[in-house]
């Protein structure tokens, strides 16, 4: 028996931690403060391909990536509490969730405490201090970003958003697939980059709902490859220590609330190296002159790939999420440090 739409959406809601009635909330929520940010094509790019590129650029977002949706729709999801404004907000970044926050925050007189790994990029931990919040360092590990958070908290009496696993989180990164839709009618697939999950939970959440045969794949380094063991054993796979990688926006393990709805509604998952990642990005800088950070670039290198090219030819109009562009300019020596993957030999940039 063939589904209908809205029941589709019911039995999505009762089995996940958001639903698309959510997303549909969070659209409502965080409209007027944020961008409808453009969707851009590259010939270039298209030919390298083989197919149709569309370029969702979350990079021109406020505060410089996707993340301000999900945590404007956290923030504002707060307010109206019975209780009054929380007395802080705490999260743990690797840097443009904080800033997000940090923005989301001060926008509403909160006070903001941002838990960020040292390794953290310079110019992220710069914008989290320029929009006024507080900044506590730790170790790299989820676990040690985990307690120090736990602590913040408790000396705070603050209240966690967290980047990833946060419901109201997950519905705000929804919306971007409901601009997707609109904007590329004739979409066939989007390709998300995913760390914690968040961003492709909910544009999962959402795809699925309206338009269920446009797929949805996620795209990560192989170096942090959680989500990919992830499906490939059916169950909840973390990265056993942290990940060395480019792109430090997806360091972060897959969570128990993004764990389902990846498992059921994410059609793949596709996994590339360093040197596809910063020839990605720097083809996305040269041809687009688009300064994206890598972190954007791992879905790019993803649709280059030669796995991705086991994909059916039908699947021919792409969306690309570019997931941000705050990129540490003192850290472009990696420009030079990798020979050019195979499928990038006759690509001149």
């Amino acid at each position: 028996m063939k589904l209908t739409c809205r029941k589709q959406q019911r039995i999505m809601c009762a089995q996940y931690c958001i639903s698309f009635a959510d997303v549909e909330k969070a659209h409502i929520n965080i409209r007027d403060f944020v961008h409808l940010t453009p969707v851009l094509t590259s010939s270039i790019l298209n030919q390298v391909a083989g197919r149709n590129l569309f370029f969702k650029c979350e990079l021109f977002q406020k505060t410089g990536s996707f993340k301000v949706r999900g945590a404007l729709n956290a923030i504002r999801g707060l307010i109206p509490a019975p209780s009054g404004k929380p007395k802080a907000v705490v999260t743990h970044s690797s840097g443009n969730h904080g800033q997000a926050l940090a923005y989301a925050a001060k926008l509403e007189g909160i006070p903001a405490y941002i838990v960020v790994p040292q390794t953290a990029p310079n110019c992220k931990k710069l914008a989290i201090q320029a929009y006024g919040a507080s900044i506590v360092y730790s170790e790299q590990s989820d676990e040690a970003r985990e307690n120090v958070t736990k602590r913040i908290m408790e000396e705070t009496e603050g209240i966690m958003v967290h980047p990833n696993q946060e419901p109201a989180v997950m519905a705000g990164q929804g919306t971007i697939a409901m601009e997707v839709l609109n904007q590329v009618p004739l979409v066939d697939a989007l390709v998300v980059p995913v760390g914690g999950g968040g961003m492709v939970a909910g544009i999962a959440i959402t795809v699925k709902a309206l338009r269920p045969n446009v797929k949805v794949y996620a795209a990560e380094p192989l170096n942090a490859d959680d989500c990919y063991q992830s499906k490939l054993k059916g169950e909840l796979t973390p990265n056993p220590y942290p990940p060395e990688t480019i792109a430090d926006g997806v360091k972060s393990s897959i969570g128990l609330n993004t764990w389902p709805v990846i498992r059921d509604l994410v059609d793949d998952v596709f996994t590339v190296t360093e040197d596809e990642i910063k020839y990605a990005t720097q083809l996305v800088w040269e041809r687009m002159k688009l300064l994206i950070e890598p972190t954007a670039g791992v879905g790019v290198a993803a649709v280059l790939s030669q796995h991705f090219q086991t994909i059916s030819p039908e699947v021919k109009n792409i969306c690309i999420v570019l997931s941000g562009g705050n990129v540490d300019l003192t850290s472009v020596t990696w420009l030079k440090q990798a020979e050019r993957p195979a499928p990038y030999q006759s690509v001149f940039v």
